[in-house]
């Protein structure tokens, strides 16, 4: 099995070292509060990328400081991050980073974005770190060491759990944006009765492991966006798959919801995924 593909078990992996919890923590923390420089600044600079999304300087220079970090503390891992590409490592272990997810929210001064930063070994995820430097909060979870809140204003870690919603009638499901959505999947939601809001990026996903919204879906995500939801999903105690029920973070789509509603609700996005691009 290889960090690329890391997929859960049936024997029960061993709990991360709570040290590098702890670590991917803070390092998630000093990329916001580097990121939070550039927010709401008439300076920033927001330039195109091959395939059109947005990237700034506050996105280049947080994965610059994350990657220099992790190759002076762990120089044998790899790395995988949106705006830099794949370092090759030979510790079998891999970090996965994403500075700024949610940089269209970002580049608007909206404050909905997050500093996602994710561990992954032969088991699979073992770290997730969401980080809403704006929102003041941090959503992050350990395998074994369950899932936490951290306001910011009072540093307090609180547990932080899914709902117990038990129907897709009334229950709120969350997403970056509608625009790109199936056809057959907006008409399932709707039918069903699902509240739908667009609460979304790596804050809809925090919202779920708090217990706020009940689901989260991306039809279209990359690694570095989902890659901390499978151990933020086992310890808040919900349930992370792709569209289709394969609980990977690589196979770009992420649900994820309460695990009460999970199946019922991957049968209502009936048809086939979009198409990116």
């Amino acid at each position: 099995m290889t960090t690329a593909d890391a997929r859960p078990s049936d024997d029960p992996a061993p709990p991360v070292d709570a040290d590098l919890l702890a670590e991917a923590v803070a390092l998630a923390r000093e990329a916001g509060e580097l990121t939070l420089g550039w927010f709401r600044h008439d300076d920033l600079q927001i330039d195109r990328k091959g395939d059109g999304t947005p990237v700034t300087q506050a996105d280049r220079a947080g994965e610059r400081l994350i990657r220099e970090h992790l190759g002076s503390h762990h120089g044998d891992d790899a790395i995988l991050g949106e705006e830099e590409g794949e370092l090759a490592g030979t510790s079998g272990r891999r970090w996965i980073v994403d500075p700024i997810d949610g940089t269209k929210a970002f580049s608007h001064g909206v404050p909905t974005y997050s500093n996602l930063i994710a561990l992954e070994d032969e088991h699979g995820t073992a770290v997730g770190v969401i980080n809403l430097p704006a929102l003041g909060e941090t959503v992050y979870a350990g395998r074994g060491l369950g899932c936490w809140s951290v306001d910011h204003r009072d540093g307090d870690a609180r547990p932080a759990r899914v709902s117990s919603t038990d129907r897709l009638r009334g229950a709120y499901l969350t997403t970056c944006g509608f625009d790109y959505w199936p056809e057959p999947w907006l008409q399932g939601v709707r039918e069903a009765g699902l509240q739908m809001r667009t609460w979304g990026d790596g804050w809809g996903y925090a919202l779920v492991a708090t217990g706020r919204v009940d689901a989260m879906v991306d039809p279209i995500a990359a690694s570095w966006d989902l890659a901390p939801l499978p151990v933020i999903a086992a310890e808040s105690g919900g349930r992370f798959t792709d569209h289709g029920g394969d609980p990977s973070p690589h196979r770009r789509s992420g649900v994820l919801s309460n695990g009460v509603l999970h199946d019922e609700l991957r049968a209502v996005l009936a048809g086939p995924p979009p198409t990116e691009g």
